[in-house]
């Protein structure tokens, strides 16, 4: 008797990704506590194998990093902020189930991306968005990982950039989706991240709350990336300089005042 063989659709992969990982951290807080960075670190892999698989079909080349680069930091990401939470399920639930709708929505918006390499396609431009929304949410969730550990400002500096410089390398590569990361996209990637680690190691010398300062980075993150990604699409008007610079400037302004700088 010849079986049936059962096809599966892109959007059902990544169904079953988002529902097989969000279970995966729920099950992590089973772990013993010795075990919780090895378990989030499986769990990373484990994200670039399904959404590799789950997006094998349009993608290629250089691809394999820059289009699943994303999914797995946004899974180290929020496993790691996961234990910052108290330990009980009411609080690690609604967690999850974000963390499963977050999957999914960044499986398709690289579906997009890989899609959009090759052809033209009208959800380019939404794609970009949630890709860049996603950016900033999965760079809070590491930044806010490394300020809680309360480190030396030299690692505060140097963990920063390393988390950073694989964010800027995938967001700017989604500007023109090219078939390899050129010298232009490793030199903003390096700078920006830069900038970002120096806003890291100046803040390891304020008096800030964690979340103030994870806020105060992806603040920072969102002016430079925002407006590199304005200028490498030549959409970098006036207007747009203002409008990053005003919600930057408020943002800060509002962390620098709210500081307690008494002794």
């Amino acid at each position: 008797m010849r079986l049936k063989r059962i096809d599966i659709t892109k959007r059902q992969k990544f169904i079953i990704s988002a529902v097989l990982l969000s279970i995966g951290l729920l099950a992590i807080q089973l772990a013993n506590i010795s075990w919780r960075y090895q378990a989030i670190f499986g769990l990373t892999i484990l994200t670039y194998l399904l959404s590799a698989w789950s997006l094998r079909e349009g993608v290629s080349g250089i691809e394999w990093l820059t289009v699943l680069i994303l999914p797995t930091l946004f899974t180290a990401g929020v496993g790691l902020f996961y234990f910052l939470l108290p330990s009980s399920w009411l609080a690690r639930l609604p967690v999850a189930i974000f963390y499963g709708l977050g999957l999914y929505a960044l499986l398709l918006t690289e579906n997009i991306f890989s899609v959009a390499a090759i052809r033209n396609i009208q959800l380019l431009r939404s794609a970009r968005a949630v890709g860049f929304l996603l950016t900033l949410l999965t760079a809070f969730f590491l930044y806010d990982t490394i300020l809680s550990f309360r480190l030396p400002f030299w690692l505060n500096f140097i963990f920063v950039f390393l988390v950073s410089l694989p964010l800027f390398i995938q967001g700017l590569w989604s500007v023109k989706l090219e078939e390899k990361i050129s010298g232009q996209i490793w030199f903003y990637s390096l700078a920006l991240s830069l900038m970002v680690a120096e806003g890291a190691l100046a803040l390891s010398f304020w008096p800030v709350t964690v979340s103030a300062g994870s806020l105060a980075l992806i603040t920072i993150m969102y002016m430079v990336l925002g407006l590199t990604q304005h200028y490498l699409s030549q959409r970098l008007f006036k207007r747009t300089i203002n409008e990053y610079l005003t919600v930057g400037i408020i943002v800060l302004a509002v962390i620098l005042i709210t500081t307690h700088w008494g002794g």
